[in-house]
């Protein structure tokens, strides 16, 4: 895993949150309603959940129930996302904006008086246990994810580069030895790469052995090599329904039969 430095991850949340501001609060009321790549969810939806997220870390419960019967719902994280959704329903595009900035805003000041006992302390992340501060990179991760589902919904594409997007790189990074290894069943002794490209590169290499994981080089030639834009990067990893548009974006280098079944199973996001 990636280092979990307190102040670059911070640092990041805050810049995430400057630039989500910015474009939410540009929108016309119709524009909230629009449909964002994620099943069943609008652009106001995207918002709600980064909101309900961030009340839930300041210790608020919603005020419904958790949902699960909703189709696109299917599992518990998913149900208890919706009673957000419900909770928040009778509010204004205006209101929502300004519960958005009350809530960063005090999750800011907590996060600014975290000790690092408090950052390194182990407890639920949504990848399993893991120190509060992979819980916040994770939040870094999917809040800009979200942001990149609203940008889809309104034809504005951008925030390409910067913090939030090195961190949720490493965040997607830690990942996919569990695509290679796990999902793609690529076998012992063959590599993949990850060529990312665009505003921000990263390379990715994953080298299976008895596991599959992350290493910083390979020893030679990856078996096969993806290549491919990070935002395509981060749609097909995220399981967006607009896959098959980003999946044309993507080049597979040597191995074709191997790239094409890490590309199958990129998607893996709950």
């Amino acid at each position: 895993m990636t280092g979990l430095d307190q102040g670059r991850i911070v640092g990041a949340l805050r810049d995430e949150w400057a630039s989500i501001d910015e474009l939410i609060s540009g929108l016309d009321d119709e524009q909230w309603s629009w449909p964002s790549p994620l099943p069943g969810w609008d652009v106001r939806s995207n918002v709600v959940h980064i909101i309900g997220t961030e009340a839930m870390l300041l210790g608020r419960t919603p005020s419904v129930e958790p949902v699960d019967s909703v189709e696109h719902v299917k599992n518990p994280i998913g149900a208890a996302n919706e009673a957000w959704i419900a909770t928040y329903a009778d509010r204004s595009p205006t209101e929502l904006v300004e519960e958005f900035r009350t809530l960063t805003t005090e999750r800011l000041r907590v996060l600014g008086a975290m000790s690092e006992d408090e950052w390194n302390e182990v407890g639920f992340t949504p990848a399993g246990e893991g120190p509060y501060g992979r819980f916040m990179q994770i939040r870094v991760f999917d809040c800009w994810m979200h942001e990149q589902d609203i940008r889809y919904a309104i034809r504005m594409p951008g925030h390409e580069h910067g913090r939030p997007v090195d961190v949720s790189l490493d965040e997607m990074s830690n990942a996919m030895g569990y695509v290679v290894g796990k999902k793609a069943g690529a076998p012992t002794g063959s590599s993949v790469t990850f060529d990312l490209r665009g505003a921000t590169s990263r390379r990715i290499h994953v080298q299976v052995g008895e596991r599959a994981q992350v290493v910083d080089e390979l020893a030679g030639q990856a078996t096969t090599t993806l290549v491919m834009p990070v935002i395509s990067f981060a749609h097909i990893a995220g399981g967006r329904l607009d896959r098959e548009i980003h999946v044309a974006h993507c080049e597979i280098e040597g191995d074709q039969d191997l790239g094409r079944r890490v590309l199958e199973n990129l998607p893996y996001t709950i």
